[in-house]
């Protein structure tokens, strides 16, 4: 995957991407959205896919979750990557089934040792299915546990370390979990385990209120990049260079031009840490 800006693949710009073969570095998916046999959206993704780099992002395996994550879906899954072959794939540190149930969320995990040795167990598992490694996502949270002993920094070094796996980090998601549990994101960045981040997600974030009228952030992914985020993606670039960098925006789909602006501010960035990297100015 080339370490350039990409942005997240919908509906709605198919036609112009395929018209215009804009220059944007990479497209992501969801792989639930493709999971059927046909159809446009494959007819349109196997077009794309023919021009671009392809990313695939996953939001079902519950890799978190106290059950393995279902056969049938892992074979899917394996079938749409097969399909595809895409420099990466991702999924997220958080659960969202039980018992054979599936919730429309991702659910928190603590982070604790007990819980670091299962999420290892199970990403070691979903990798030995795949047939590849994959990124995990840190999360963005809204509760916190008394009982955990490790920081998420720290857990994430060492799911990497035990399990192989590679990491996603998602700004959007350290300012807002920041936000929401008063922690300092620069601190948290410096303490993030750069050296097994393989892709960087920037988002747009809702600000709302908690019961106690204190803010609360949502990571939304229905607006632009906030500034905060924008300085933690300089701050990222200063010291680790550039990454492949993804555009979020799942809700409120904007007209392509606003998205293509957004991944060409992210570019623009990019170049610069690349100029410094090889002795620019």
């Amino acid at each position: 995957m080339p370490a350039k800006a990409g942005v997240g693949l919908k509906p709605p710009h198919y036609r112009q991407i395929l018209e215009q073969r804009p220059p944007v570095g990479w497209f992501e998916v969801h792989a639930e959205n493709y999971l059927g046999a046909g159809g446009p959206p494959h007819a349109a993704l196997t077009a794309i896919r023919e021009h671009y780099p392809l990313s695939i992002h996953g939001v079902g395996l519950s890799i978190g979750g106290a059950q393995p994550p279902d056969r049938t879906h892992l074979r899917r899954l394996r079938a749409l990557l097969d399909r595809y072959q895409p420099a990466l794939f991702s999924e997220h540190l958080a659960w969202s089934s039980h018992g054979g149930r599936f919730l429309n969320d991702l659910l928190p995990l603590p982070y604790t040792e007990k819980t670091l040795a299962h999420v290892a167990a199970q990403v070691s598992g979903v990798q030995e299915a795949l047939g590849r490694p994959i990124l995990i996502e840190n999360p963005s949270t809204y509760v916190r546990f008394h009982d955990e002993t490790l920081s998420e920094p720290v857990f994430l070094a060492e799911l990497a370390a035990r399990s192989g796996c590679g990491l996603l980090l998602d700004l959007n998601n350290v300012y807002v979990s920041a936000a929401n549990h008063d922690f300092d994101p620069v601190a948290y960045l410096a303490a993030f385990p750069l050296e097994a981040a393989e892709e960087v997600h920037l988002a747009g974030h809702a600000t709302s209120a908690d019961d106690l009228g204190r803010p609360l952030l949502i990571d939304a992914h229905d607006r632009e990049v906030a500034a905060p985020v924008w300085a933690l993606f300089r701050a990222l670039l200063a010291r680790a260079g550039p990454l492949p960098t993804l555009i979020e925006w799942d809700s409120r789909v904007p007209t392509w031009e606003c998205l293509q602006a957004e991944a060409a501010r992210a570019q623009a960035l990019l170049d610069v840490a690349g100029d410094r990297r090889h002795g620019g100015h």
